[in-house]
């Protein structure tokens, strides 16, 4: 009894004590249930029901890091208040038939849709993957839906209208595309879009508001002259996009100064709702799937939070999160929260921790 009458006074200290740092514009955060399995580079996505929130995880790769460790599992969280009073419940799994790392989805008219990823085989060889599929919240069954013109993963995906899902840039097969796809889902054709205007990237991270959008950072291939081998680095590059408006294939590329500190590999990132977008965590060492860099190096993650104002052209800073975290394929964000669902986070330890946080007002970066 006194545990539970402790228990009760100490979440209502907490939740007036975080609404309090809300209105002064600290970022606060707040932990979920864990996912029943810990799992990293996940598609994550989130719907709001008329009963609720629906936030899901997909797809991944599991605590072996292995290639016999990719997984095709899914994972869906209900919540009839929209906090921490909901469970994580595994469902069917995403169809295909093998596991997959480097997905993406999203949300769009009610319901969720998973785009591609990467197969790896014993040898370490990998396959990009065409298809599509989405997933009806009601029934909860998978239906395939209409396949990549070019397969991608690890792109950047946005949505605009509550329609268009756009891809944008990602690794193909054997190297990156500058590719900007365009997928209808009203009638599930595909068109292509303003090709992306900078160095072709994987693991990038951005969002979109109204018509603006702006992506940051990922990775891009170098070529060394005199070698046939070649070299996986960061890119510092940062893109502003205008959709014009009355063209959705029509998007107005323009550079804009990088974000704060060094660049980085698989942040987490998606916009507000009130024209500005949020990027939290991601690496400054760009890794292989299971967390050792490129360069030989394990990689680690970041805990810092800063934003892009759309309209100022700006960048604020949030100050950081408890846990560092990297190897993200979105950030959910409902009533102001933003879900930060497992990753990878130090010593490139696979988890299955669950948490939101609202950024707060930001401060000029430093």
């Amino acid at each position: 009894m006194r545990a539970s009458l402790f228990t009760s006074v100490f979440l209502s200290w907490f939740l007036l004590l975080a609404a309090v740092f809300a209105e002064e514009g600290r970022l606060v955060e707040e932990a979920l249930p864990a996912l029943p399995e810990a799992v990293s580079n996940n598609a994550v996505a989130l719907l709001v029901g008329d009963d609720g929130i629906h936030l899901y995880s997909m797809l991944g790769l599991k605590s072996g890091k292995t290639w016999q460790d990719t997984s095709s599992e899914a994972m869906h969280y209900f919540s009839v208040k929209g906090g921490a009073d909901g469970t994580w419940q595994k469902i069917e799994s995403v169809p295909g038939g093998k596991g997959r790392l480097a997905a993406s989805a999203v949300a769009v008219g009610g319901e969720v849709y998973v785009f591609g990823g990467y197969t790896v085989a014993a040898d370490g060889s990998e396959q990009s993957i065409p298809a599509v599929y989405r997933l009806q919240r009601k029934s909860g069954q998978w239906q395939q839906f209409t396949d990549m013109p070019v397969s991608v993963e690890d792109s950047m995906l946005l949505v605009y209208q509550d329609r268009y899902i756009y891809l944008v840039s990602g690794w193909h097969d054997l190297g990156n595309v500058n590719l900007v796809q365009v997928l209808d889902t009203v009638n599930g054709t595909w068109q292509q879009a303003t090709p992306w205007p900078g160095e072709p990237v994987f693991g990038h991270a951005g969002g979109i508001s109204g018509r603006r959008l702006v992506i940051c950072d990922g990775v891009r291939i170098v070529y060394e002259k005199g070698s046939s081998g070649r070299k996986f680095l960061p890119s510092r590059a940062c893109w502003f996009g205008e959709i014009a408006a009355g063209n959705f294939r029509e998007i107005r590329w323009q550079p804009v100064a990088p974000h704060p500190g060094l660049p980085r590999y698989r942040m987490a990132a998606a916009d507000d709702g009130s024209g500005r977008v949020i990027f939290a965590g991601g690496s400054v060492n760009p890794y292989n799937f299971n967390g050792i860099g490129y360069d030989g190096v394990p990689a680690q993650p970041e805990a810092n939070v800063f934003s892009y104002q759309l309209i100022e052209a700006k960048w604020e800073c949030h100050g950081a999160l408890s846990s560092a975290s990297m190897d993200h394929r979105g950030l959910p964000r409902h009533d102001g929260w933003f879900y930060i669902v497992a990753g990878m986070r130090k010593g490139q330890e696979v988890s299955s921790a669950v948490l939101r946080f609202k950024p707060g007002k930001g401060q000029p970066c430093r």
